[in-house]
């Protein structure tokens, strides 16, 4: 018998010991990308809330402006154009 049990035995063990360390290194790169993501994701929620701050404040400003006070007058007349449909199921 050219290999005894031992050494089939070792042999085993050091394949499982670089499984080990290997599933160690995949949940470790796993735990890093998902911290990565999820800071992107709270700097991208941060990036939304105040473009959205700014476009709160841009509406309470267009809704708060005296338009006659600026020289706009209302029209005299409303008119609608009819218009073709812009899709393809015509």
């Amino acid at each position: 018998m050219p290999f005894s049990v031992t050494q089939v035995l070792l042999g085993i063990n050091g394949i499982l010991v670089i499984g080990y360390f290997a599933l160690i290194a995949v949940v470790m790169s796993y735990a890093a990308l998902t911290v990565e993501f999820s800071q992107s994701v709270r700097s991208d929620e941060a990036v939304v809330a105040a473009l959205e701050t700014q476009y709160l404040n841009k509406v309470a400003e267009v809704s708060t402006t005296n338009f006659t006070a600026l020289g706009y007058t209302k029209p005299s007349a409303v008119a609608y154009v009819q218009a073709k449909s812009g899709t393809a199921l015509r």
